[in-house]
This record gives C-alpha cells, sequence and structure tokens, in this order.
C-alpha cells in the first residue's frame, strides 16, 4: 500500500468534509423514508411482553450493539446477540415473547438471515434494518425499516460509512421514540446510571448542593451596612433577612443595593428592611438539583435561600452551586 504526504491542508480538509457532506445525505434520505412500517415497529416493540433483541455481523454487528446499550438505557430492555453465536445455541435466549432487530445493509447477510427462520417458527416478530427492500432479509421481516443512501462515504464504494452512519440514526431514532412513548424520565434514565457522573447530577437534590457554613444571614435590625459586612464575609452576592426565630423575611441582594443607591445618599445606615426584597422565593432543600437550576436559568437570577419546612434558613443555592446541572439542562 503506497503512502504519500503529498496531500495539502486544504485537500485533507477537503476531503474529510466530502465525507461528512455524504453521510449528511443519507441522513437526509433515510429519514424522508420513515413511514408507517416505523410507526408499526415502534408500536410493537412498546406492547411486546419480552426484549428488543438486536442481532448484526460485522460493521452493522458494532452499530447493533451500541443501539442495544442506548435501547436498554433508556426503558426498552434490549440486548445484542451475535448472529454466528445464535447459530451455536444462543437462539435459546429469545423467546416468543421478543422481537428482533436484525441489522444487514446489504440484507444478504447469510448468518444473520439463517437465525430468522427458526425464530419466525417459534412466533418471534422480525424487524429488518436494511437497505435492500428486496432482500432475503427484508422478505423474512415483519417489518422494515429503510436505510437509503446514494452511495458510501468510501471513495471506491465499498467501506461502509454512509449506511452505517445510517442505521445508527435510525436506531437512535427507535431508541427515542420508544423512550418517548412509554413516558420515561430523567429520573427513570438516572436508575439505569446510579454509577455514571450523569446519574449522580440526576439523583441529588439541593442539601446535597447548598452552601450549609456560608449562610449570610442578618436580623430584622440590621442596617444595609450589616448586610454588607456579612455578604463580605461570606463571599456572597446576597444575605437572607431573618426574624428572632430564623425565618425568612426578606433578601438583600447586589441588585436590591444598586437599585436603592439610585434612591437615596445615606444607604449604608438605610433599615435593611426598607430595601429588601420582601416574600423572596427560596428553595426547599428536597427540591432535586436539575429542577432548581431549571428555576434559576428561568427566573434569570444568581442566588437563593434554601428553608426547612417551618421557613427556617438553612442553607444558601448559588448558580456557581449549579453550573453542572446547567450544562446538562443546556445540552438537553
Amino acid at each position: 500500500m503506497a503512502k504519500t504526504n503529498k496531500f495539502s491542508d486544504t485537500q485533507i480538509l477537503a476531503a474529510a468534509r466530502e465525507v461528512i457532506f455524504a453521510e449528511e445525505c443519507a441522513l437526509k434520505a433515510t429519514a424522508a423514508g420513515i413511514g408507517a412500517d416505523f410507526v408499526k415497529a415502534a408500536r410493537a416493540v412498546v406492547s411486546c411482553g419480552g426484549r428488543l433483541i438486536v442481532a448484526g455481523l460485522g460493521k452493522s454487528g458494532h452499530i447493533g450493539r451500541k443501539l442495544a446499550a442506548t435501547l436498554a438505557s433508556t426503558g426498552t430492555p434490549s440486548f445484542f446477540v451475535h448472529p454466528t453465536e445464535a447459530l451455536h445455541g444462543d437462539l435459546g435466549m429469545i423467546t416468543k415473547n421478543d422481537i428482533v432487530l436484525a441489522l444487514s445493509y446489504s440484507g444478504q447477510t447469510e448468518e444473520v438471515n439463517r437465525i430468522l427462520g427458526p425464530l419466525k417458527k417459534a412466533g418471534v416478530k422480525i424487524i429488518a434494518m436494511t437497505g435492500n427492500k428486496s432482500s432475503a432479509l427484508a422478505k423474512l421481516a415483519d417489518m422494515m425499516l429503510p436505510v437509503r443512501i446514494e452511495r458510501e462515504a468510501c471513495p471506491y464504494n465499498l467501506a461502509p460509512t454512509s449506511s452505517t452512519t445510517a442505521m445508527l440514526a435510525v436506531g437512535d431514532a427507535l431508541a427515542i421514540t420508544l423512550m418517548k412513548m412509554r413516558g420515561f424520565k430523567a429520573e427513570d434514565f438516572a436508575v439505569f446510571h446510579p454509577g455514571g457522573s450523569l446519574g449522580k447530577l440526576l439523583t441529588q437534590h439541593v442539601k446535597d448542593i447548598m452552601f450549609k457554613g456560608k449562610n449570610p444571614t442578618v436580623p430584622l435590625t440590621a442596617t444595609v451596612q450589616d448586610a454588607l459586612l456579612v455578604m463580605t464575609k461570606n463571599k456572597s452576592g446576597a444575605a437572607s433577612v431573618v426574624d428572632a426565630r430564623g425565618r425568612l423575611r426578606g433578601y438583600f441582594t447586589d441588585g436590591d443595593l444598586r437599585r436603592a443607591i439610585q434612591r437615596r445618599y445615606d444607604i449604608l445606615s438605610a433599615k435593611i428592611t426598607d430595601v429588601m426584597t420582601k416574600n423572596p422565593f427560596a428553595f426547599t432543600q428536597d427540591i432535586k438539583a436539575v429542577d432548581a437550576a431549571k428555576i434559576i436559568s428561568e427566573r434569570k437570577f444568581d442566588n437563593a435561600p434554601v428553608v426547612d419546612a417551618d421557613g427556617k434558613v438553612i442553607g444558601f443555592l448559588d448558580k456557581d452551586n449549579l453550573i453542572d446541572f446547567i450544562a446538562l439542562i443546556d445540552k438537553k
């Protein structure tokens, strides 16, 4: 195999973009081909009493493994079966209540098609994902998810590239559609990801992330100067105003300070009760952190006090506490 370093930077970038453009075209064509059988397949999977078993060989098999993992993590019980292993006993892992999703772009992969006959005799429904509606796979299937591409991104139209990208997209479309049909929520997602950072994010509450030691509070008798000293000491942009029992009665922020300065000159000696925000918003400690992030993002404020069931201030939640959660919301 000849090697060359004669490619210019421009040629390298052009080659890369050509591949991405070819795969983009394949995705558009495949999306246009989604129709009644996709609906039929989605309804069949949601209503079946078993699992969605994914099978494929070679590059299609690699895509199949990823899809089985995505399906399982989004609420559709699923696992991958290697067709060759299935021919040597692993067919026993599949029951008549299951549905098989068979992947083969050509539709003529012998090992894949050989396992479908016995499965159909056992009453197992077959969903084919293929680019050849006249193939043996398509004829064996009860439903077909078409993969439409003009050609592979490979310059020789040989290496599976556009076809595998399209298959991955169709599989993801099925997984997320099923997820929505099942009413699968973020909380459910966290159940299947207890050890990952995402699972930890989705299961944390305000009490797990709020500032407990840094809890700037001043009494109702305080002045603005008192509040500023507390805010400076705690390096916070706000202070909670509390009564003798520690219950929240007001909230004083940098914004309140700026507005007060515009109204009067002797601001430092002003009573905090004259300039604070009355009846302020407060988080309770049992609110999920991701929900708190949504509230802060939607209401566009930087911080808020945290209170217990009796209304006593027990902590302080700043936007900085929620950076990861806000990023998660933005990603969605």
